[in-house]
C-alpha cells in the first residue's frame, strides 16, 4: 500500500519518494518492521493468552524430561508469526505481482490449517488435533493452487538461461531475450545445470509439454506437502523451528534476489525471473518474524508457535523455493527437515515390520531425531530393543542440541549457495 502511495507522490516530485522503487530499501524496512511488530505484538499476544489460560497440553515427561518447566507455556504463536509477515508485506509489497499473491496465500491458507488444528487440541482437548486426512488434504490444496497457478498464470514467465562458447574457450552466459513459461529447474552440483521437466516425460511424445506440467503441479504438492510436515516435525524444543527457518530463509533470499536480477543471474548462470523481487520483501519480513519470534520463543520459551506457525513455515519455504526454480536444491536446504521426517518414517515403518514378526524393535531411541539426543535411558520402553540404544552416549540438554542443529543448518544453506558456482 504504501509502495503505490509513494510512487504516486513521486509524479509531485515529492523528496524521498523515489527510494521506495528501491527493493533494498523496501527489504531492510520489512526486516526491521516485522521486527518491531514480532517483538511489541509478541508480548501482547502472551500476556493476553495467559489470562485466559490457553496454554499447551502438559508434555509427556517420557518425551521431554523438560516438559515440567514448560507447563503453562501459552501456545499457538504462529499467530505472532503470520501477522509479522503478512503487515509488512500488505504495507511495503506490490500487490500486483503474482508471485507475492501466492505467498501471501500460502502463509493465510496454511495458518488457518494449522490454527484449526492447535484449536481442537487446546479447546477440543484432543492432543490429536486435526486429523491427518484433513492436515494432508489442506496441504495438498494449497500444493495445487499454487502449482495450477504457476502453470496458467501469463505472469509466471522467466528468461532461460543458456551458455555460449566463444572463441577464446570462454563460455558467456546469456538470457533468452523473451520471457516464457519455463519447465526448467535448477539442480545442484550438474555444470549444466537445469533440468527441464517435459524431458523427464519425453516417453509421452508430442505431449510430452503438457505430461510435464503435470509433473511439475505433482512436484509442488509433494514439496508443499514435505517441508511443511518436516517443520512441523522439527518444532519439538524451544527456538529449533525458528531459528533453523531463519537460516533457510536467508538463503532463500539469496536465491530470490540473484534470480531476479539479470546480471547476477547470468554470473550465476541461473534463470532469470522478471519480478520475482518481491520475494526479497517477504523473505526479509519472514526472517524478521522468525528472529523476533526467537525473542520470546529461545530456551525458555514463553510462547511455543504451535501448528499454526510450523505448518505455515514449511509451505512459505517450499512455495519460494518452486517460485524461483529452486525446489531440488531443498534437500540440501532443508536437511534438517529432511533427516527429522525420514528418522520418523524409519522408525515407524521398521517397528511395523518387526512387530508383524512378534518383535518391538525401534531403531532410534525417539523420534524425530533431535528427541534422541535428549532421551534418558530411564524413559526407554523396557519392552522393546533399540538398534541404537548406545547413541548418543549420553543425554543433551535442549538448548544445546537448538544451537547445534542451528549451526548444522547454517552449513547446509552455505553449502546450497555454493552449489551456484560449484559444478
Amino acid at each position: 500500500m504504501l509502495y503505490y502511495l509513494f510512487r504516486f507522490l513521486e509524479q509531485y516530485d515529492i523528496p524521498g519518494a523515489h527510494i521506495w522503487s528501491y527493493i533494498s530499501f523496501r527489504s531492510l524496512l520489512a526486516l526491521i518492521l516485522s521486527l518491531i511488530i514480532s517483538a511489541w505484538f509478541g508480548e501482547y499476544f502472551i500476556k493476553w493468552m495467559k489470562r485466559r489460560n490457553i496454554s499447551e497440553t502438559a508434555r509427556d515427561p517420557s518425551i521431554d524430561p523438560f516438559g515440567v518447566e514448560k507447563k503453562g507455556v501459552p501456545t499457538m504463536g504462529g499467530i505472532i508469526i503470520i501477522v509479522s509477515i503478512l503487515v509488512p508485506v500488505l504495507l511495503l509489497g506490490r500487490m500486483r505481482n503474482i508471485y507475492l499473491l501466492l505467498m501471501i496465500v500460502t502463509t493465510v491458507w496454511l495458518g488457518f490449517l494449522g490454527f484449526m488444528d492447535d484449536y481442537i487440541k487446546i479447546f477440543k482437548k484432543n492432543k490429536e488435533g486435526l486429523k491427518g486426512i484433513y492436515k494432508i488434504i489442506g496441504q495438498v490444496s494449497i500444493g495445487f493452487i499454487v502449482g495450477l497457478t504457476l502453470w496458467l498464470s501469463p505472469d509466471a514467465v522467466v528468461r532461460e538461461n543458456t551458455s555460449e562458447p566463444q572463441q577464446n574457450k570462454e563460455i558467456v552466459v546469456k538470457h533468452k531475450p523473451q520471457a516464457v513459461k519455463s519447465l526448467q529447474t535448477t539442480i545442484p552440483f550438474i555444470k549444466n545445470h537445469n533440468l527441464n521437466y517435459s524431458d523427464v516425460m519425453a516417453f509421452c511424445g508430442k505431449y510430452k509439454v503438457a505430461a510435464g506440467w503435470v509433473l511439475f503441479v505433482l512436484m509442488t504438492i509433494f514439496v508443499v506437502t514435505a517441508v511443511s510436515n518436516g517443520a512441523n516435525l522439527n518444532d519439538g524444543m524451544d527456538g529449533m523451528c525458528a531459528g533453523n527457518s531463519a537460516i533457510i530463509g536467508i538463503a532463500l533470499m539469496v536465491f530470490a534476489y540473484v534470480s531476479s536480477h539479470i546480471v547476477y543471474a547470468a554470473y550465476f548462470d541461473i534463470m532469470y525471473i522478471p519480478h520475482s523481487e518481491e520475494l526479497v520483501v517477504f523473505l526479509s519480513a519472514f526472517i524478521g518474524a522468525m528472529i523476533g519470534f526467537l525473542w520470546y520463543n529461545a530456551y525458555p520459551a514463553q510462547v511455543f508457535m504451535g501448528d499454526t506457525g510450523s505448518l505455515t513455515i514449511g509451505g512459505i519455504i517450499g512455495v519460494c523455493a518452486l517460485i524461483i526454480h529452486k525446489e531440488l536444491m531443498l534437500i540440501i536446504l532443508c536437511g534438517i527437515f529432511f533427516i527429522e521426517s525420514l528418522s520418523v518414517i524409519i522408525q515407524t515403518q521398521w517397528f511395523k515390520i518387526q512387530k508383524r514378526k512378534g518383535k518391538r524393535v525401534r531403531v532410534f531411541r525417539a523420534t524425530p531425531i533431535h528427541d534422541t539426543f535428549r532421551r534418558l535411558d530411564s524413559q526407554l520402553d523396557p519392552t522393546s530393543t533399540y538398534i541404537l540404544k548406545g547413541w548418543p552416549h549420553r543425554p543433551f540438554h535442549e538448548s544445546k542440541i537448538t544451537i547445534r542443529f542451528w549451526i548444522v543448518s547454517i552449513i547446509l544453506a552455505a553449502l546450497t549457495i555454493i552449489t551456484l558456482k560449484v559444478r
